[in-house]
């Protein structure tokens, strides 16, 4: 793995691509102008065609990254505040993209399947804006925090803001948490498992902050509510604008992009388990704890997300420091894939359980392992002991 700086001769090789990142956000702008100038309407569906087809392409294509940055530059690049416009200019074209999708909608010009695929457009734009989210929600700078909540407003998944950074990060990896998929559970599965409890935990480690400062559910500090009220202001103002024939396809957007932002957390942590102390506590997240993919194109495309192992090890460091490493375990491609080959259990169980067991060493018990299937996995294993003590 090849290491880079920002000392004097020596730069970023990735520093200009990371613009390449609005390119997601800028799709929701393409699909009037492409279906004008090419007279193919297929292009009403875009936001699903770079991400299900030409970014899957450019990954086999282009490759790994392979450049790391060196320890001893990570406060130079950490502090260059260019990356965080990279980051920051997300979310006005997010926004405005949404604003022409509405004004679509809201006309008779398109047919229906046409407003299916801009609002199929919109909900991944919406899905990666939440990712935008993610990296802001970690930052400890007020203005970050409220920008990851504006973020998550087109998607109405303002308690990702809470449950991500004070449940997840906590308990990710264990059979404790929601967002992490278990050896043997299928996407299918693992969504409304994942949706239903990251909602319940949101509320239960918010209602505790605000017990603890002596404030009620209704508080204007109350960071659900905020994220939960922009969303309300967001949609109802274009609804008083554009009419109410707006109203199926903002929801539609919106669910589709919760759907791939829960259908991402099923890639990144299925099966893995972190070690227990000997006083039964889990023992802190390393970088084996999380899937890793350095696919370049996706890095850009998700501003570092595929370097998941180096982001749970270190949820402080940005984007722009993380590092790829071989002790963690490693995709057999990016994202966009593998979410592809997880929308199809067999398939995603033949590419996953083998290579889930290799980074296990063989040892299905220190999987996290559905409990409903779990006796009949490790029977599979040829545990028998362990099974009849299950059983």
């Amino acid at each position: 793995m090849r290491t880079f700086g920002v000392r004097k001769k020596v730069r970023d090789p990735k520093r200009y691509l990371w613009v390449l990142g609005l390119i997601a956000p800028m799709s929701a702008l393409l699909p009037s102008q492409l279906v004008l100038r090419t007279g193919l309407p297929v292009f009403w569906w875009i936001g699903p065609i770079i991400i299900f087809v030409i970014i899957p392409v450019l990954d086999w294509v282009v490759g790994e990254d392979g450049n790391n940055p060196r320890d001893e530059d990570y406060e130079l690049l950490s502090n260059d505040r260019y990356y965080r416009w990279c980051t920051y200019m997300f979310l006005p074209v997010q926004l405005i993209g949404l604003l022409i999708a509405c004004a679509m909608w809201a006309g008779d010009d398109l047919r229906l399947i046409d407003k299916l695929g801009l609002a199929a457009t919109l909900g991944f734009v919406s899905g990666i804006g939440i990712n935008a989210a993610h990296e802001l929600g970690h930052r400890v700078e007020h203005l970050e925090r409220w920008l990851a909540k504006i973020a998550l407003t087109q998607s109405g998944y303002g308690h990702f803001f809470v449950e991500h950074n004070r449940g997840h990060h906590v308990r990710v990896a264990t059979p404790d948490d929601p967002a992490s998929a278990r050896l043997g559970e299928s996407l299918w599965e693992f969504l409304p498992r994942s949706v239903i409890g990251g909602f319940r935990s949101a509320i239960e480690l918010e209602r505790t902050r605000l017990r603890r400062k002596e404030l009620g559910w209704w508080s204007i500090q109350n960071h659900i509510l905020q994220a939960w009220s922009m969303t309300l202001v967001l949609f109802g103002g274009l609804i008083v604008v554009f009419g109410w024939r707006i109203l199926p396809y903002l929801l539609l957007q919106a669910v589709l992009g919760a759907g791939l932002l829960e259908t991402v957390n099923y890639v990144e942590h299925y099966g893995l388990l972190r070690r227990r102390k000997r006083n039964g506590k889990w023992a802190r997240c390393s970088p084996r704890d999380s899937w890793n993919s350095d696919r370049l194109v996706t890095n850009i495309f998700l501003f570092h997300l595929q370097r998941h192992s180096d982001h749970h090890a270190n949820p402080g460091r940005r984007y722009q420091t993380l590092r790829s490493s071989q002790e963690s375990p490693q995709l057999p491609a990016g994202y966009a894939t593998m979410i592809l080959f997880a929308m199809v259990p067999p398939v995603w169980r033949y590419v996953m359980d083998r290579r889930l067991m290799a980074h296990l060493g063989g040892d299905v018990t220190k999987a996290n392992i559905q409990p409903r299937k779990r006796a009949r996995i490790l029977a599979a294993h040829g545990l028998d002991d362990e099974l009849r003590t299950a059983a």
